[in-house]
């Protein structure tokens, strides 16, 4: 099994360019199962999820082929894929491969739409609480699918297709709103969606499904309305930049003291984030293509987060600001209201030298002088790249192990971070 060792103590110079969003790509991805036609999707990262769902959708019968990378991109980031649906040959997505990723459950809502049928394995993923698939069901049963659990498998069928409806989610779901509108663009008639989430990755679905035919407005707030179609064709789209991939890069530079510009990117991706950045003492200024970031003496500042849905601070950046306020002069609160048992990287962080104490949903952080390297594991994706943000500003060297989580979420870490001077590499089992 891969590891990562990682001597700390060296700024970060250089600049990075920000992948396109994982987010966002997999149920663009997800989406081409909806139409016949190719569906070209530029910017796609090269990551272990990416693939994974590759080969789910191959499994379907979609033909899917990688015709290049975006321009300025170099061998190991970004690529253009292109899907088409045109020959599906199975509605059924076996636990073999669905227990590989969580979203990957999300197929159900393009076969039960375009096919009246589909039967997806309970999903797996990432171990951080049970996120529930309940919301994505209720949604599926509102537009008028018959929903039945069987041996592990969600069966959904529909008699006479899908119809037009109001949904009015309970609780923000950013999957629930993926599904929802999906189902609802092959749908009979119209469907409200309120309470939708309003995350950048949902708005970049509901434009690439315009582009396909779609008829949907409202995408970006927390009132959604979709008015079905017979049919969607296929288009060419650009997935949007990684808002996590950014506002990780951008606490490291933080952590390690330096200056980077973080380019193809863009701030309105996570205002808050950066809004909260500043606030510790670190300099951010909007570039033309991205956002730069610099440290240069001065010690991190303590701040306190909650995190939200979009537009608040986002959860899958709670890991990486906690490895930031390890180092802050003074005490720091930080609370997780998205996903239960998401401190997983606590723990660890402590065999750094971290001082955390947990209080339900509630981590106290109190800042310390330094943090020293030693053997750490990796528990998922985020509290991975938390260890390598601890590790950088580290004294002495840092073993991650367990790194495959990384590979699922951040494209060629290792070489961007090594570009802008980290001592980091990867030994491979």
């Amino acid at each position: 099994m891969d590891r990562i060792h990682i001597t700390g103590g060296t700024p970060l110079n250089g600049t990075i360019p920000i992948s396109g969003a994982k987010n966002a790509a997999l149920p663009l991805m997800i989406a081409s199962l909806l139409t016949g036609e190719t569906l070209e999707l530029i910017n796609v990262p090269r990551l272990a999820d990416i693939a994974a769902l590759t080969r789910i959708l191959g499994n379907h019968g979609v033909d899917h082929m990688v015709v290049g990378k975006r321009p300025g991109q170099t061998a190991e980031t970004g690529q253009t894929v292109r899907l088409t649906a045109s020959n599906v040959i199975d509605t059924t997505a076996p636990y073999e491969l669905v227990s590989t990723m969580r979203a990957s459950f999300w197929v159900i809502a393009p076969l039960l739409a375009r096919f009246g049928e589909a039967k997806v394995s309970l999903p797996g993923g990432c171990a951080i609480g049970t996120r529930p698939v309940d919301l994505l069901l209720m949604a599926l049963e509102k537009l008028g699918a018959e929903i039945e659990i069987d041996g592990g498998y969600v069966v959904a069928k529909t008699k006479n297709g899908l119809r037009g409806t109001e949904i009015d989610f309970p609780k923000v779901t950013v999957g629930g709103t993926h599904v929802a509108l999906m189902a609802a663009a092959l749908a009979y008639g119209t469907t409200v969606l309120d309470n939708a989430a309003r995350e950048p990755e949902v708005v970049d679905l509901a434009e690439c499904l315009i582009k396909m035919g779609a008829r949907i407005e409202g995408a970006g707030t927390s009132r959604i309305v979709v008015e079905g179609v017979a049919r969607l064709g296929g288009t060419r789209h650009e997935v949007l930049p990684d808002r996590i991939e950014t506002g990780t890069y951008a606490m490291a530079v933080a952590m390690t003291g330096g200056d980077v510009s973080l380019v193809n990117t863009r701030t309105d991706l996570l205002a808050s984030a950066l809004e909260t950045l500043a606030s510790t003492g670190t300099e951010v200024t909007a570039l033309p293509d991205g956002i730069r970031v610099r440290r240069n003496g001065g010690g991190i500042s303590p701040a306190d987060v909650t995190t939200d849905p979009f537009p608040g601070f986002p959860t899958d950046l709670q890991a990486q600001f906690m490895a930031l306020m390890t180092l802050a002069k003074g005490q720091s609160r930080i609370r997780e209201t998205i996903f239960e048992n998401r401190f997983m990287h606590v723990q660890e962080l402590a065999r750094l030298g971290a001082r955390i104490r947990l209080d339900g949903d509630l981590a106290v952080v109190e800042g310390v002088e330094r943090l020293k390297g030693a053997p750490v594991m990796a528990t998922d994706l985020r509290a991975s790249v938390s260890l390598v943000i601890g590790a950088l500003a580290a004294e002495g060297e840092t073993q991650i192990n367990r790194v495959y989580h990384l590979d699922r979420g951040f494209e060629a870490l290792e070489a961007k971070l090594a570009r802008c001077g980290a001592q980091i590499e990867r030994v491979r089992a």
